[in-house]
């Protein structure tokens, strides 16, 4: 974790979430809000990964496919994507419901996420994972895709191909996503705000704002009454 400019450790924002989660899409937009109405309180965001549906292959499945397995069928889950796009375009995202034609396991993009931590930026590698997901429907599957994402967001694709067409790092997402689970962490997103106040959903920017101050003023308090004791 990194010092702020004042010599403060910076306060710490843990986010458990899926790139193909759309609350969890409209959740990083909604934190990045709540960060900028809190610029007095240097922040840092630590990504982590949550599969929100394990049971699909590491190959994908046909969208259609997905949508009858998980909902019933694609036009009983229209509706709650119709509210879901809504709020999504309420916080400036698009959420192109009828471009996404393959459901992806998710695997691959959480290790790209956790190789732009050394490499580049995780919240810029997060995002584009996302924008491709939700708004221009992108096959997450496909590994040229997502060399191009990594290339696109300042990582090495030639690396990163030699990667991804190995092990590196599968047991240690697979490891990150069970401790969440064990944690008792069922939703997504989830923020954990200072390793001690726990937000679950995409709750309003106000709200994390206010997550934001409190956190950072019980990390205060602690450090008082550490120094007096």
């Amino acid at each position: 974790m990194s010092g702020s400019p004042n010599g403060a450790e910076k306060l710490s924002i843990d986010v458990v979430s899926d790139v193909v989660c759309p609350w969890c899409f409209i959740g990083k937009r909604r934190l990045e809000t709540a960060i900028a109405m809190k610029p007095e309180i240097a922040v840092t965001v630590r990504w982590h990964p949550f599969f929100l549906n394990p049971w699909i292959p590491r190959e994908g499945v046909d969208r259609k496919t997905y949508l009858t397995t998980k909902f019933g069928s694609p036009d009983r889950y229209d509706a709650i994507a119709q509210r879901v796009a809504a709020a999504a375009a309420a916080d400036g995202l698009t959420y192109a419901i009828g471009k996404i034609g393959r459901q992806p396991n998710t695997l691959d993009c959480h290790r790209l996420i956790l190789w732009a931590q050394t490499m580049s930026d995780p919240s810029a590698m997060k995002q584009r994972l996302m924008d491709l997901y939700f708004t221009e429907g992108a096959d997450l599957t496909d590994r040229e895709t997502l060399v191009r994402a990594a290339r696109e967001c300042g990582l090495d694709g030639e690396r990163i191909r030699a990667l991804l067409d190995s092990d590196a790092d599968v047991g240690a997402v697979e490891g990150q996503a069970q401790s969440a689970k064990e944690a008792g962490i069922e939703g997504v997103p989830c923020f954990i705000f200072g390793g001690a106040l726990a937000v679950s959903g995409a709750q309003a920017p106000e709200y994390l704002a206010s997550a934001i101050e409190r956190a950072a003023a019980q990390r205060a308090q602690a450090g008082t009454a550490e120094a007096s004791s």
